[in-house]
């Protein structure tokens, strides 16, 4: 454990908080600091400086772009005045070549101006060019004078002079001035020339008469830029220009000059106008040649200047790093032969205060700094003193010699107390050492003894320890439980939910009640409840269960008991009841199922099966089940106990202390496990009861149905015997009284009369008889069917009756019918009598494999079957066919009874 720093309460000061190397280097650094910022500030001026040169170098190389274009211009324009003045002298393609010479010069001054970030060249000059191309137009049509056409040009010239005196006015030094102004001196010097020689063009060109007398001012103009121009330009240059003056152009051209200039020009020798053309001409190409020299004089000193400026930039830059270097070295050499032993010493003590022993300081100087290294040396050697008393301690700690003491009188002061403190402590820990062996050995008597199963795992998959209730659990030894990996042991189709349990419990999240099942030695399952609780940093889990197979197998028998008494309870159909039997002693077994009867021959009727497996392995092991089930069905008929017979098991189904039968369950692909006739046996006696009420339910409803038959039978009797007997003997009586009537010959006498009260009382007995015999079997519904019977009852009814009868042609079954009719024939009669209605409604519809019969009145209402009514006997004769009666009935609202009966009879027998 590293040591802890004390807390200061006060604040340190600023300097205090700098380490000695960087209180060294301010202290040299600061001094150097001041003479880099001095240099600095020279070298940005310096760096300006020579900024401002390679500005101006790049104004002067536009400027000679501009330059040209001047020149070229200065042509074009003495080549538009001579098209104007003679026509025929200058061809329209030397014109033209001068437009091209000019526009050839603009382009290249354009490529010259766009990286120029000074003035707008580049506009400068597209305004030069749309400006020459308008004059051109308008010089092309001739609707110019001469004079005019030089003014314009002059006017483009100006323009673009001026540019190159903006250009090249920011001159940075005095030479590179200078030159600027020479070169700008002789191109003004040489535009005064060329304005004078278009001037004199248009004068020669004129009459002699015509011709003015008086001077113009471009001499004058031209000699003040040349006079400026020799001030400014070198000697060799002076020299060109005071040869080219007096060259045979430069004599003539001064020639004329003079001759303007008398009071009384002689006009006899004036020159020609090509010999003035001629002339002048050579003496500006001459001064243009000397202007090409002033250009490069100008370029090569503002190169010059530009170099010299970087070069002293550089120069001072390097003077400058060169010194920081010397200075920054010398520095840092100090602060090392300061800071290294500081370096050894802070790391030692430091090293010491983690209690790492093994740092040296190698430091042996005779300074102040050497005294603090001897004393962390002899620090170092009782600390390893005192370490090497620790460890012997802590060796008899791990060997269990809680009897050792460690040398306290071989230490003083703080050390001393130290280790005294450390025998105390040694003394307690011995005393909680024999409580903790004692506590542990009640924890691993408790671990052994639970009868809850209890286990510690690793998040690797593996049981760490397990206590013996497992292995009684699951019959495995402990070393197998051990050896796998506990998933192995967990049912198949519970593992992938085991896995993500275990994902869980792995994040740290406890787990409470999680449900598995695991497969003990002998392939049996057993349902095990268990909660853990995950400890990640030892990659263990603590975890406990219980087995709650029992539990859940009661609860599973409990459920399917429910199920089946449910269905008993709602009145389902003995089959449906025998077959769920079967299914849910299938699902309880995973085994096939069947439920038997015992007949009294001895013979066995099948009432409910559930297999449970795939067909094809059903119809393979069906004879080897069968062979079982029939050696289990003599297990149990002999014993009447449940028995296990192979891959077969069976149970009696005794009821009411007779042997009504048999469930039997057998496996098809593996031997049952030893236990399941129990199973089986406890599950029967269960389900007994329910198969009981079943069993009575059927009879109750067989014999039911035969009462109703054997009453309509004797009604069918009674009716035929009227009909055969007693009513054909009236019918003879009457015959007779008839005969006897014809004899008489008095029809007037007593006797006619008593004859005739016989006669009638004979015809009213026949007719009370007809009734009679109509009321216990109407022939009408046995010759015509359900339809027209309801119909006849309609007829005589004394209430209005609707019928709306939607009934097949064919004859629905007799005991259907029959009840039908009776119910039909009952509700009218209490309609008439007790209901007091207005009206009644008959509706019957056949639905869903049954006859809907809905019949409803509007009379007072209130009829409940349970005060005796004869609703009571509507209900047993539509329930004794497996019909269902409803009756609604409130006070008031009339009266509606729904009558449900199923087209195919019930099962009279179970």
């Amino acid at each position: 454990m590293r040591g802890v720093r004390p807390t200061r309460t006060e604040r340190p000061p600023l300097l205090a908080r700098l380490r000695v190397g960087r209180k060294l280097m301010l202290l040299v650094l600061l001094p150097v600091t001041g003479l880099l910022a001095f240099t600095a500030f020279s070298g940005v001026a310096q760096w300006r400086e020579a900024s401002d040169l390679r500005a101006f170098h790049a104004a002067t190389e536009v400027t000679f772009a501009l330059t040209e274009v001047s020149d070229a211009v200065a042509r074009e324009r003495i080549a538009a005045v001579q098209a104007r003045l003679r026509p025929g002298t200058i061809t329209p393609a030397t014109r033209a070549a001068a437009e091209r010479a000019t526009d050839q010069a603009l382009e290249r001054a354009v490529d010259r101006g766009v990286g120029w970030t000074g003035a707008d060249a580049a506009g400068d000059l597209d305004a030069a060019g749309r400006r020459l191309h308008a004059l051109r137009v308008q010089t092309g049509t001739a609707s110019l004078t001469a004079r005019t056409v030089a003014q314009d040009y002059a006017s483009i010239e100006d323009a673009l002079l001026d540019n190159v005196a903006v250009f090249e006015s920011g001159s940075p030094t005095r030479t590179s001035g200078r030159a600027a102004d020479a070169h700008i001196a002789l191109v003004r010097a040489i535009e005064a020339a060329e304005r004078e020689r278009v001037e004199l063009a248009i004068l020669l060109d004129a009459p002699a008469e015509q011709r003015p007398t008086a001077a113009g001012r471009w001499p004058e103009l031209e000699a003040a830029e040349l006079d400026t121009f020799r001030q400014n330009t070198s000697d060799e240059l002076r020299g060109e220009l005071y040869s080219t003056q007096f060259e045979a152009p430069g004599r003539a051209v001064r020639a004329v000059r003079d001759m303007l200039a008398a009071p009384t020009p002689e006009t006899a020798r004036w020159p020609s106008y090509d010999r003035w053309l001629l002339d002048s001409g050579a003496r500006i190409d001459a001064l243009r040649g000397i202007q090409d020299q002033a250009a490069h004089d100008l370029d090569v000193t503002a190169a010059r200047d530009r170099r010299s400026a970087e070069t002293r930039v550089r120069r001072d830059l390097a003077v400058s790093l060169a010194v920081l270097g010397v200075v920054t070295v010398l520095a840092l050499a100090l602060r090392r032969s300061i800071t290294r032993p500081l370096s050894e010493v802070s790391q030692g003590a430091r090293a010491l205060s983690y209690g790492d022993l093994s740092y040296d300081i190698r430091y042996t100087g005779r300074d102040e700094l050497g005294d603090v290294a001897d004393t962390f040396r002899e620090l170092r050697v009782t600390t390893e003193r005192l370490a090497g008393e620790i460890r012997a301690m802590n060796t008899a700690i791990d060997h269990n010699r809680l009897g050792h003491r460690a040398d306290v009188a071989s230490f003083d002061g703080t050390w001393a107390q130290l280790l005294g403190g450390m025998n105390g402590t040694m003394a307690s820990f011995a005393a909680a050492h024999g409580r903790r062996e004692k506590a542990e050995q009640e924890v691993e008597s408790i671990f052994n003894l639970s009868l809850d199963l209890l286990c510690i795992s690793g998040l690797d998959g593996y049981f760490k320890r397990v206590n013996p209730a497992v292995e009684r659990t699951l019959g495995y030894s402990g070393e197998e439980l051990l050896s796998k990996p506990y998933i192995e042991f967990v049912h198949e189709d519970d593992r992938d939910s085991t896995r993500v349990a275990l994902d869980r419990l792995a994040s740290g999240v406890d787990l409470v009640e999680f449900e598995n099942r695991y497969l003990r030695v002998d392939g049996t399952e057993c349902w095990l409840q268990w909660s853990a609780r995950p400890v990640p940093e030892e990659g263990l889990i603590y975890a406990t269960a219980r087995d709650v197979t029992e539990s859940r197998r009661a609860a599973l028998e409990q459920a399917a008991l429910r199920r089946v008494a449910t269905l008993v309870a709602r009145g389902a159909p003995p089959d449906e009841v025998f077959a769920r039997v079967a299914e849910e002693v299938g699902a309880l077994l995973n085994t096939t199922a069947a439920v038997l009867r015992q007949e009294p021959d001895g013979s066995h009727t099948v009432l409910g099966t559930a297999y449970g497996i795939p067909e094809e392995l059903e119809r393979a092991g069906r004879e080897e089940r069968r062979l079982a089930g029939l050696k289990a069905i003599r297990e149990v008929s002999g014993t009447r106990r449940a028995a296990h017979v192979g891959e077969a098991v069976g149970a009696p189904i005794v009821v009411d202390d007779r042997l009504w039968g048999f469930i039997l369950a057998s496996s098809a692909l593996d031997a049952l496990p030893g236990g399941t006739e129990s199973r089986l046996a406890d599950f029967t006696e269960l389900v007994a009861t329910a198969i009981a009420n079943a069993d009575s339910r059927a009879q109750l409803t067989a014999s039911r149905a035969r009462v109703v038959a054997a009453s309509d039978a004797s009604r069918r009797r009674i009716e035929r015997d009227l009909h055969d007997g007693v009513q054909q003997r009236l019918v003879a009586l009457q015959l007779d009284l008839r005969l006897a009537e014809s004899l008489l010959t008095d029809p007037s006498s007593e006797l006619a009369e008593q004859l005739a009260h016989v006669g009638k009382g004979l015809d009213d007995a026949f007719q009370d008889l007809l009734q009679v015999a109509r009321g216990i079997h109407p022939a009408i519904l046995s010759k015509g069917g359900l339809g027209p019977a309801l119909r006849s009852l309609a007829r005589r009814s004394p209430v209005p009756v609707e019928l709306d009868l939607r009934l097949p042609a064919t004859r629905l079954p007799e005991q259907l019918e029959v009840a039908a009719y009776y119910v039909t024939s009952e509700c009218l009669t209490n309609a008439a009598k007790h209901a007091h209605a207005g009206v009644v409604e008959v509706e019957a519809e056949i639905r869903d494999g049954r006859l809907e019969l809905v019949i409803r009145d509007d009379g007072v209402g209130g009829a409940e079957p349970g005060r005796g009514s004869g609703l009571i006997g509507l209900i047993d004769r539509v329930e004794a066919i497996g019909g269902k009666l409803d009756v609604s009935s409130p006070p008031g609202e009339g009266t509606t009874l729904r009558v449900r009966l199923p087209l195919s009879p019930p099962p009279t027998d179970m």
